[in-house]
């Protein structure tokens, strides 16, 4: 079974942050949220207090599948600014191992070098930081290991893309039926 963090930082977008959790896990993906402090509580942009599952000095990167960065600000500088992450999302980039980044999150990537050569989408403004990225207006961009997507209302089809790449494209579909997304 795939393991996923979802990093949690305050003043993340909640929205972006909590569907990527839940769609994982109703399909069955281990998916942990992770504070990248000290402290489990995390609050959200919009003051919305979370729960993380555990801490960053806590986490075992060698048993993941999957890091995800949810945006929101000052979430997204937070992330860029934790260097524990920073390292491990290059870790992981270059051993392919899947990335994810949402909303003004995937400027982190691109501030890494990480998106060189690749399609990406992120929050309009954020486009000069997607360093070396091709950028692209598409709700979500998979190209390789790395999967970007645009702000809030692109949350759910960037979380069944997800489930697409960890499980199956039947399992989002299904999944997608269910939560009544893009059906009558």
């Amino acid at each position: 079974m795939s393991k996923v963090y979802v990093f949690l930082a305050d003043g993340f977008e909640e929205i972006e942050g909590l569907t990527v959790v839940d769609i994982l896990r109703r399909a069955g993906v281990k998916t942990q949220m992770v504070s990248i402090t000290e402290e489990k509580a995390v609050t959200g942009s919009h003051q919305i207090m979370v729960q993380a599952d555990l801490c960053i000095k806590d986490a075992d990167f060698s048993s993941a599948d999957l890091l995800v960065l949810p945006g929101g600000m000052p979430g997204t500088k937070h992330l860029g600014a934790c260097e524990v992450l920073n390292k491990q999302l290059t870790t992981f980039c270059q051993e392919g191992k899947k990335v994810a980044a949402i909303c003004a999150a995937p400027s982190v990537l691109g501030d890494l070098g990480l998106l060189k050569g690749k399609k990406a989408a992120c929050y309009p403004g954020f486009e000069e930081r997607l360093t070396g990225a091709e950028v692209i207006y598409e709700k979500v961009a998979v190209d390789g290991n790395i999967t970007t997507s645009r702000g809030m209302g692109t949350a759910i089809p960037f979380a069944l893309s997800l489930v697409a790449q960890l499980v199956s494209k039947e399992k989002a579909e299904e999944l997608k039926k269910g939560i009544i997304y893009g059906h009558g």
